[in-house]
């Protein structure tokens, strides 16, 4: 199963850092809208990534919840029929959520640099350092390390878990 190196972090702007990223980038910007059903699943997470009424994809992964660099394994099935396959997830496993983004995404050597406007949430910065087969984790965390330095981006800005996370503790009762 492929894995990356993971970090999120919340910004103030992703004006703000547009130009910082686009500095060091080797290739984007593409901007790209996401609209992210999220089903139950006992062993990880299950989500549908609707780019288009034609386009889609079935990931499925699983992470730690934990602030700072973390290891992801994921696993990607395309679809052309994001909106059938939405209704008959739905109704076998039940939705949990919904996010719903614009993602300007750079590469940046391996690592995909996303900077996020979350509808509900805010902005945020994210990283996916791509590993190979059998390198070792500190590999990707010395390199996402390495991006959020070059970036500015501070030890506290990082957070835990995922946009779905997020807007749920936004929507519970505290």
């Amino acid at each position: 199963m492929p894995r990356n190196i993971e970090i999120k972090a919340s910004i103030a702007r992703v004006d703000a850092l547009l130009p910082k990223v686009a500095a060091i980038a080797d290739r984007g910007p593409v901007e790209i809208a996401q609209d992210d059903t999220f089903f139950r699943c006992d062993a990880g997470r299950l989500k549908l990534r609707t780019l288009s009424p034609s386009a889609g994809e079935l990931i499925f992964y699983r992470r730690a919840d934990q602030q700072g660099p973390k290891e992801s394994f994921y696993h990607l099935t395309p679809t052309s029929e994001p909106d059938r396959l939405r209704e008959t997830l739905s109704l076998a496993w039940g939705q949990i959520g919904r996010v719903q983004k614009t993602r300007t995404l750079f590469m940046v050597g391996r690592t995909r640099v996303h900077l996020d406007r979350v509808l509900g949430l805010g902005h945020f910065l994210e990283l996916e350092v791509v590993l190979e087969d059998d390198e070792p984790l500190e590999a990707g965390m010395e390199e996402a390390h390495e991006i959020m330095a070059r970036l500015g981006v501070a030890p506290s800005q990082l957070i835990e878990g995922a946009y779905l996370d997020l807007l749920t503790q936004q929507q519970s009762p505290r």
